[in-house]
């Protein structure tokens, strides 16, 4: 199941950065100073070099000497250097960040693919950051390569999000150990092995028991190669009777999968069921549509393709 070769037009890539984030407009820092409100602002930083240049650094020092830094209530955090080979500098994170005392969101690697690809993200482990901001709502962080997290159990993360071409399993299954009673939005991009994502349907299995994420509503395990195979471990995974969203979009989901979903536990609770980017024939779209669009659920079946097995790709991978 390899991606290559992908038509260049069926692949997505992500090209323009975020405007907003946890609900607030997204501002640079420090350019947009001038115009930008200090609180209610997602303030941006990042290194404007391809390399290390240090400004990123300067950046990030700057923002935590400012006089309203116990304002700032997320912050996105781009190129910080060098990042398709250097790491970002957790120390000098774990030592600023809880400096800003009102922090409640942050993005790790909200970079383009003319910044660096995702799956070109140099990454280390995140779990001292998770430790070092215990009133972080939403972390979302993009690339996995090098990526680590380890068991933990945070008591204030709503919204726990990992983009990547491949997730390592390893991470899969730290994700799926952490106590995280607070967490009601997890998406998880898999990718494909080609990039790292070696994880099964086992890895997930203690997610999709849903027993360490007690108020989960919403689970996005998107961009998988073996969304079949996730689709049925669904179809009877105790999680889904309390989601309201779910989203299986960007991956490679076809017929087995679909029929799966039908054939498994009641979805007409669902308020929302994302599977937008699929290989799905129209009599088995006909019959989701019928069995679940016709119910009441929202339903996204767009960006259909007629690939033959051996042609089929993930929406996002290198």
């Amino acid at each position: 199941m390899s991606l290559d070769p992908t038509p260049e037009a069926a692949r997505m890539t992500i090209g323009s950065h975020i405007t907003t984030f946890a609900g607030r407009p997204v501002a640079d820092y420090p350019n947009d100073l001038a115009k930008a409100k200090r609180a209610g602002t997602a303030w941006r930083l990042e290194d404007t070099d391809y390399d290390d240049s240090g400004e990123f650094r300067e950046r990030l020092t700057a923002l935590a000497a400012e006089e309203w830094a116990d304002k700032v209530e997320a912050i996105v955090i781009g190129n910080w250097g060098g990042a398709y080979e250097n790491a970002p500098p957790i120390g000098l994170l774990v030592e600023l960040l809880p400096r800003f005392t009102s922090l409640k969101a942050l993005f790790l690697g909200e970079m383009t693919y003319e910044e660096c690809e995702i799956s070109w993200i140099v990454h280390t482990d995140i779990t001292p950051l998770l430790e070092a901001l215990p009133r972080l709502e939403t972390l979302t962080v993009r690339g996995a390569s090098g990526l680590g997290l380890k068991p933990l159990r945070h008591e204030h993360l709503r919204e726990f999000t990992i983009e990547s071409g491949g997730l390592p399993a390893e991470v899969v299954r730290a994700v799926g150990e952490c106590d995280l009673p607070a967490l009601t939005h997890l998406e998880l991009w898999l990718g494909t092995g080609n990039y790292g994502g070696d994880a099964d349907v086992d890895d997930l299995a203690p997610i999709l028991n849903g027993t360490r994420l007690p108020a989960l509503t919403s689970l996005g395990l998107r961009d998988s190669e073996i969304a079949d195979q996730v689709a049925a471990a669904l179809a009877g995974a105790p999680v889904v009777a309390r989601l309201r969203r779910l989203d299986l979009s960007l991956g490679m989901l076809a017929d087995e999968g679909a029929a799966a979903l039908l054939a498994g536990q009641p979805l007409t609770h669902l308020h929302r069921l994302d599977l937008h980017h699929h290989f799905i024939s129209d009599p088995v779209q006909a019959r989701l549509t019928a069995e679940l669009a016709e119910a009441g659920v929202e339903l996204d079946l767009s960006e259909p393709s007629r690939s033959r097995r051996d042609e089929r790709y993930i929406a996002v991978a290198e």
